[in-house]
């Protein structure tokens, strides 16, 4: 089968596009011929981080498809059966967090390929109100954003968000999702095209990252912030978040190392939140969600997957604002 493989050698230089042998499921397992995936700032971290000694790895965390193969003992599906792929592996209740989220496209081959071999309890039926692009691109972005925001975030309507970043997966997800449950919604984002997209989804604020966020919000505060930047922006969190507010980091984009005043978090008694991927039980919950207010993923651009390679540059110039995805229908029957 065709797949987008990384050959050990760290970053894009290693990506190419070749053959890999097709697996047959195993008990418990199922196969899936893909129509769609997705990628994600994840995969180019995994990238960076391979060496020569490394195997080949198929990328790939998202993805929507088709059964076509079940393995022994396997209930409840069947061939012909539409799907929508939950990434994380062997994280089924919502409050047995794991020390690190087994995700899916490392070290498991993933789903850059005509056809991906997963356990059975990690696919939900699509959503039938969305295409099969927009359910290719949905599964981890909006399953962190869900997670980030409702489950850890404890986001209440009528509270006050800062989503700084705006433009990627999850920071989109995560502006329609607080909309959704009427938040009041604010961004930022060093690009004015991002800004100026972003207001028209009608948020309240749209921040350049270098400006006074205190004058631009003109002397407003928030209740929680999301972030996945890290040390480039969180100093300013600090200037704009009120007291009792909550800080939910699920990245670190820009260094894994923040310097802050302990006095600055426990005089306004401020919590400091760390969130990652999201667990099965939250995954459907994050499906009915998405239906239930009819949001539908922003997509930026889809790419044949022998562009894959072209499709990372645009995500790594940042230039997106919504999902990239891979169309893999090219042997879909």
């Amino acid at each position: 089968m065709k797949a987008a493989i990384h050959h050990g050698r760290s970053g894009l230089d290693g990506l190419r596009v070749g053959e890999m042998n097709m697996e047959e499921p195993g008990p418990g397992e199922i196969r899936v011929r893909l129509k769609t995936a997705g990628l994600n700032h994840r995969d180019l971290f995994i990238m960076k981080g391979r060496s020569s000694l490394d195997p080949p790895l198929i990328l790939g965390s998202d993805g929507a498809g088709i059964i076509d193969a079940v393995g022994e003992g396997v209930d409840g599906w069947a061939v012909g059966s539409d799907v929508i792929i939950l990434p994380t592996i062997g994280w089924n209740k919502t409050e047995e967090v794991p020390y690190v989220p087994q995700i899916l496209g490392g070290p498991t081959n993933g789903t850059f390929a005509e056809t991906v071999v997963i356990p059975a309890k990690n696919v939900f039926s699509k959503p039938e109100y969305l295409s099969w692009e927009e359910a290719g691109v949905l599964p981890l972005s909006a399953l962190t954003a869900y997670r980030a925001l409702f489950t850890r975030g404890k986001l209440q309507a009528g509270e006050h968000v800062l989503i700084p970043g705006i433009g990627g997966g999850v920071a989109t997800y995560a502006m329609l999702m607080a909309q959704a449950v009427g938040a009041v919604v604010s961004v930022t984002s060093r690009n004015e095209t991002k800004l100026e997209e972003s207001r028209r989804f009608s948020v309240h604020r749209a921040l350049s990252s270098s400006g006074n966020w205190n004058e631009d919000l003109k002397g407003e505060k928030v209740d929680v912030i999301l972030d996945s930047i890290g040390p480039a922006t969180f100093s300013k969190y600090l200037d704009v978040i009120k007291p009792n507010g909550r800080i939910v980091s699920f990245g670190a984009s820009s260094g894994d190392s923040v310097e802050v005043s302990l006095r600055a978090l426990f005089y306004p008694q401020l919590s400091w939140i760390g969130t990652s991927m999201g667990s099965r039980e939250e995954f459907g919950d994050m499906l009915r969600f998405m239906e239930e207010h009819a949001i539908r993923p922003l997509i930026d651009r889809i790419y044949p997957l022998n562009e894959t390679a072209e499709a990372f540059r645009r995500m790594t110039a940042g230039e997106q604002f919504g999902n990239i995805g891979l169309d893999l229908t090219f042997s879909c029957t």
